[in-house]
């Protein structure tokens, strides 16, 4: 899911200068990819099944990699337009049920290995820039996006038997059954704090998009080729190991804290290269920004399942996509003078979710125990599948 979703912000570069594309006409094809996101996680929503189905994984990545294969077979910006269209539907469905198998799996284990599976897409924005970077002199565009298709066939073959709706077993097993919750229904004021933390989720993907888009191409505008590509395999490399370290942080701290604590930093790292410029900012603001990220989403996920909202994941991962659409259409008019006023924008946006963020820290329910696994994926019974 990183390389298939994320690869399009190094090729982006290579676009604009080799197949004429517009930064308007990039900005719609970003648009159309998060289009498609949310309706892959609306999709996730109103069908709890497909949000736990091996089989919904393995179409989902067959579609992604066929996603990724076609983009260089044409120049029509409506082709390129629907491919990307489909490849954010697959890309929100491997992320839904990917999590729901890891929230499911992993229940009765420290939060760090989650965090891990989490780095996974961070990995996968490694590896696409370091493979657009290895093109970056000699390669092409086409190519590019060729290579990342076969880099995602290789790392399906692991992803394929993904175990997507083992239970846990053990005190954990006990605790997701009904009867056995630690602290009886859910508390009659949550959906305050989840609205809030929805509230900052949704700005959360209008700021963060606007910069994993556009962060490439700004740093290109005033630094050396290379350093474009190098700072994205930076963010995937801060990605990696983000979620555990904000996981293994929240064992000291509330996740309400860590989370205003992240999008400031995340904040000031989409703003760094604006104010300073210079190759160090640019690798300063990609470590800050993929070190922050995922983290973010590892954080509100896990809020989110604190809160025991039924089918928190979804709904969420929806909310986030929705902000993700709106992102590059309120970036779109700022692209005519470069990229700069975007990422003023996205930083400004930031703030504002870090703000709505702080309404979790007012008399949260820290006393709220887990949310039964059957509520938290959305199963309507309390049968879990392997299928």
């Amino acid at each position: 899911m990183g390389v298939g979703r994320f690869v399009y912000t190094p090729i982006l570069p290579l676009m604009h200068a080799q197949a004429g594309l517009s930064p308007q006409l990039g900005s719609m094809l970003a648009t159309a990819n998060y289009v498609g996101y949310l309706l892959g996680a609306l999709a996730g929503i109103a069908s709890p099944r497909l949000a736990r189905s091996r089989a919904a994984l393995r179409v989902s990545l067959v579609v992604l990699i066929a996603s990724l294969a076609a983009m260089p077979a044409t120049r029509d910006a409506a082709a390129w337009f629907a491919v990307r269209l489909v490849a954010g539907g697959a890309s929100a469905l491997v992320f839904i049920i990917a999590v729901n198998a890891v929230l499911t799996a992993l229940r009765a284990h420290g939060p760090h290995l989650a965090g891990w599976a989490f780095g996974g897409v961070g990995a996968g924005i490694a590896l696409s820039g370091g493979l657009v970077l290895a093109l970056r002199s000699t390669g092409t565009w086409q190519q590019a996006w060729l290579l990342s298709a076969g880099a995602t066939v290789l790392l399906s073959i692991p992803a394929w038997n993904l175990r997507t709706g083992t239970a846990p077993s053990g005190p954990a097993a006990v605790r997701s059954q009904p009867g056995h919750d630690a602290a009886g229904p859910q508390d009659a004021s949550g959906p305050r704090w989840f609205a809030a933390l929805l509230a900052a989720y949704t700005l959360e993907g209008i700021g963060y998009i606007v910069a994993g888009t556009f962060l490439v191409a700004a740093i290109d505008q005033s630094a050396p080729a290379t350093v474009g590509s190098s700072a994205w395999v930076l963010v995937g490399l801060a990605a990696l190991p983000s979620a555990a370290l904000w996981a293994w942080l929240s064992r000291t701290w509330s996740r309400p804290t860590l989370l205003i604590v992240a999008f400031i930093v995340q904040g000031a790292g989409i703003v760094l290269p604006v104010v300073v410029g210079g190759v160090g900012a640019a690798l300063a603001s990609a470590a800050l920004f993929g070190g922050t990220f995922i983290g973010i989403a590892a954080l509100v996920l896990a809020i989110g399942e604190h809160l025991r909202k039924p089918g928190a994941v979804a709904i969420l991962t929806a909310g986030y996509s929705a902000g993700q659409v709106a992102g590059p259409l309120l970036a779109t008019p700022l692209l005519h003078h470069g990229y700069r006023q975007a990422l003023v924008m996205a930083a400004v946006i930031i703030a504002a979710a870090a703000v709505t963020a702080g309404a979790l820290r007012y008399r949260f329910p820290h006393h709220l125990g887990p949310l039964p696994l059957r509520m938290l994926t959305g199963a309507r019974n309390t049968t879990t599948s392997r299928s």
